[in-house]
């Protein structure tokens, strides 16, 4: 299999893709007038790899999940040691340290497939090793440590763990505590401080730690398992994800070889944040593949429980949310693979004979960390919503441990903590937005300066299936920008600090991301078949509740930003916007014929 992973290596690519050099700009771009990547274009690898790691996961973790929750070291280290005889934790790694070196858009079908699987529990012990716990080396390692290091890991012969969080430094990673002092020899830097919450922690070989050298130089070391001064706390008693480890650390004068330091002293920030990025897309890939496989669960049960005489499925409430749990999917689906299809864009124009390609690759990966974190929110979001509506469709065996959904409700919730909350995340997504736009890579002015122009168009020349659709995401771009002025007019650079309106312009944009999407991915697919139908009914149904949505929180903000007395000129704008982007959409009609779509599939099919 690893022979075979090297062979399709340069086969899989996404070109005649329209390129943007930089997250964000889709705010100011007429909407889904680009193509973007979507799981209906993967290559022929793409596919086969993904029906490869959906057996895995069907036949090799599913069937395990119960065992898995059990804390079973020994079961979680054989599978990923089969996965390690697959290639499926190298796809991120050089083939020269046994990696298969594939693309950012395998390695979100791979954590997706994982996601399948059932056990978000196996899914984070694979998730740190192929993630946070390895990329660090793979980026910013010498030649020296990644010989040494990276096959263990990509054979699944060592696990790895990643100590960033502190007791007392989470969200605020940059503050903590663990020291780091060069020896008086200069053969050592001596550790001192504990990690806490650490996934992986007790069961890894290979540590990637962060802590401060001479106080505020925060760095980067890697720290083997048997180290004197390094031990290792006791297991966490947790909400869920029960069959993963998570742990302290402590180090009391640790001894960590200099040539144990990772990248340069004071580049901490550049490892964390890099494997952070990473970690945020493909937590919106576990959360898409984990919503497939609660949906297919759900269905199976709702045709089989019977009430009143008749299958739940025969009910308009059970119909009408299994729509809404498939519209949620198909979204956030739609939005990952458009963001990943970004990122791999950036990455092929680098060459990868540069002797930098990996720290370019990072800076590269950073251009789009807005995308990245909309990923992981509404990924984490998502999953979130998905097994909520499962569980209520279960009823009273949902509460029942026995049944799938109560393990699936545990677990799920620390996504929206984890890879940053999504409070920091939301965050991340206005903060990136405000600096583009103060570095002139977008411009607000540039596009207002056309706001009449807009507001007297008549859309009735050149209609297509989703002209109003597109015309209304084009007034949600409008109008966001018109508050997200305003709100720069009004507090600056303070505005990192209203973190209430931050949010809420964070949600604006995310909403208007997702609905273009699913928009462009529709249009782009128009094969005469039942799931291309149902598609489109998706994109309409979730364009139009997206927009009202929109229209709530631009009240919300401009409430705020005005003190509940915006001015005449911008309200009458406003109101012009917002009834462009009240759309008259059957939506209840479309999400029946969407639910029993649905249950007569009786699994994911898009």
């Amino acid at each position: 299999y690893t022979q075979w992973f090297k062979e399709k290596e340069n086969k899989m690519n996404i070109k005649n893709i329209i390129k943007l050099n930089t997250g964000g700009q889709w705010i100011t771009s007429p909407a889904a007038e680009e193509q973007i990547f979507c799981r209906e274009m993967f290559s022929q690898e793409h596919i086969e790899i993904k029906e490869m790691v959906y057996n895995f996961a069907e036949n090799k973790i599913l069937p395990k999940i119960n065992e898995i929750e059990k804390l079973d070291e020994k079961l979680s280290k054989s599978i990923m040691k089969e996965m390690g005889e697959l290639g499926l934790i190298g796809v991120d790694t050089p083939e020269q340290y046994g990696g298969s070196s594939l693309d950012k858009i395998t390695a979100c079908i791979v954590t997706e497939g994982i996601g399948w699987g059932g056990s978000a529990s196996f899914g984070c012990t694979f998730g740190v090793q192929t993630g946070i716990g390895s990329l660090g080396i793979v980026f910013f390692g010498t030649a020296e440590q990644k010989e040494k290091y990276l096959p263990k890991l990509v054979s699944g012969n060592s696990l790895a763990a990643y100590g960033l969080t502190e007791p007392s430094a989470g969200s605020d990673a940059l503050s903590a505590k663990t020291t780091a002092v060069l020896s008086d020899d200069e053969k050592y830097y001596i550790l001192n401080g504990e990690k806490q919450f650490i996934s992986n922690g007790g069961w890894a070989d290979i540590y990637t730690i962060l802590a401060q050298v001479d106080g505020n130089k925060f760095s980067g070391f890697i720290v083997e398992k048997d180290t004197e001064g390094f031990s290792i706390g006791p297991e966490e008693k947790k909400m869920g994800m029960k069959g993963s480890s998570t742990t302290s650390l402590k180090f009391t004068n640790a001894k960590i070889p200099v040539e144990n330091l990772l990248y340069d002293v004071g580049k901490g920030a550049t490892i964390a944040f890099n494997a952070l990025n990473i970690g945020r897309y493909k937590l919106g890939a576990a959360s898409v593949g984990g919503s497939k496989q609660a949906i297919k669960q759900t269905l199976k049960y709702a045709i089989e429980r019977k009430q009143f005489g008749q299958s739940i499925a025969k009910f308009d409430s059970i119909i009408g949310k299994i729509a809404d749990i498939t519209i949620k999917t198909y979204s956030a689906d739609t939005m990952l693979y458009r963001t990943v299809g970004m990122i791999q864009n950036a990455i092929d124009e680098l060459d990868q004979n540069d002797s930098e390609y990996y720290i370019k690759m990072g800076q590269a990966m950073e251009r789009f960390a807005v995308e990245a974190s909309m990923a992981k929110i509404f990924g984490s979001e998502t999953s979130s919503m998905v097994v909520d509506n499962c569980l209520q469709i279960f009823g009273g065996y949902g509460f029942i441990e026995g049944y799938p959904m109560a393990m699936a409700y545990r677990d799920d919730r620390i996504n929206q903590i984890w890879e940053g909350t999504n409070e920091i995340n939301r965050a991340i997504v206005t903060g990136y937005m405000m600096k583009k736009v103060l570095m002139e890579e977008i411009s607000l002015r540039g596009m207002l300066k056309n706001l009449g122009d807009f507001l007297s168009k008549d859309i009735n020349e050149n209609r297509d299936l989703f002209s109003n659709e597109k015309h209304a995401i084009n007034g949600a771009k409008m109008l966001s920008v018109l508050i997200f002025q305003e709100a720069l007019f009004a507090f600056g650079q303070d505005l990192k600090h209203e973190q209430q309106l931050s949010e809420a312009l964070a949600d604006i944009f995310t909403l208007i991301f997702t609905s273009e999407s699913v928009v462009s991915r529709v249009q782009q697919e128009q094969s005469p078949n039942s799931n291309t139908s149902m598609a489109t009914d998706i994109a309409l149904i979730h364009v139009s509740e997206s927009m009202l949505d929109i229209i709530k929180l631009s009240t919300k903000s401009l409430n705020y930003i005005f003190a509940g007395s915006t001015p005449k000129n911008i309200l009458e704008s406003v109101k012009k916007l917002k009834d462009i982007l009240t759309l008259n959409t059957d939506t209840i009609t479309k999400k029946r014929s969407l639910g029993n779509f649905m249950l007569d599939q009786q699994d994911y099919p898009f």
